[in-house]
């Protein structure tokens, strides 16, 4: 394992509380969370992979996310980057413990410390609520993308993110939150292409923030797709050849 560092300018996201960074170690996040959504993200895809593709883990955090990684796409080699230094502590722990080769990166979403065109799949796993300059964040997905190459999208929406018991227990943003349709038009915007299929809007019980899924549970709510404020969207785009 390959483990650098850069200086973080840090200014385009914005730091978690402790009992956020807390709740990103537990079983929760890690299976009801993070491992769903690469799933559902790996079965979003259907273009052909790399037999061993570079993946850029933006907001890598405590790099939960590594093994996870490495089960579904098999990669030669995993690049995480974060701002928050404490958290890289933890994340070049989990790196030791799988098999890929991972280098840990100190720096900014909006300014990504890599050169051009040198990944073949950008994963940002609910990282994008957390930055004021997500229009510049998502500038450097694509430029450190190869041609053809995949971001993998998944993020809560405003519903969520708005919602009492998120304000009460983290912080974010809350002037650049995005509705499903807000960032699938900002996806479009930045360059990316996609089509239906390849767009996922889970509604999974731990979302629904005014509830936690328990009338539904209970049978005295079933809201239906279309009907319904979304509070997850996921997506495989891909940055085009040319």
């Amino acid at each position: 394992m390959e483990t650098t560092s850069t200086p973080a300018h840090v200014g385009s996201s914005i730091p978690e509380t402790a009992f956020g960074v807390w709740f990103l170690r537990t079983h929760t996040w890690e299976h009801h969370v993070l491992r769903v959504a690469i799933n559902d993200l790996r079965r979003l895809i259907t273009t052909p992979l790399p037999a061993a593709p570079v993946m850029v883990d933006v907001g890598c955090g405590q790099g939960i996310s590594f093994r996870l990684l490495e089960q579904a796409f098999a990669p030669q080699r995993i690049v995480g980057v974060d701002c928050h230094a404490p958290s890289l502590d933890a994340a070049r722990e989990a790196a030791r413990a799988i098999g890929t080769p991972v280098d840990i990166l100190q720096g900014d979403c909006a300014a990504l410390p890599l050169p051009d065109a040198c990944a073949d799949i950008v994963f940002c796993h609910q990282t994008f609520h957390h930055l004021v300059e997500q229009e510049r964040a998502l500038a450097e997905f694509h430029r450190v993308l190869k041609p053809g190459g995949l971001l993998l999208f998944a993020e809560s929406t405003d519903a969520y993110i708005k919602s009492w018991v998120i304000r009460l227990l983290f912080r974010h943003p809350m002037h650049v939150q995005k509705s499903a349709d807000g960032y699938l038009q900002m996806l479009r915007t930045g360059g990316f292409h996609f089509e239906p299929r390849h767009v996922s809007l889970p509604y999974l019980w731990w979302s629904r923030a005014a509830d936690f899924g328990l009338f539904e549970r209970l049978g005295l709510h079933r809201p239906k797709p279309g009907k319904r404020r979304e509070t997850l969207v996921n997506v495989a785009a891909v940055k085009p050849l040319a």
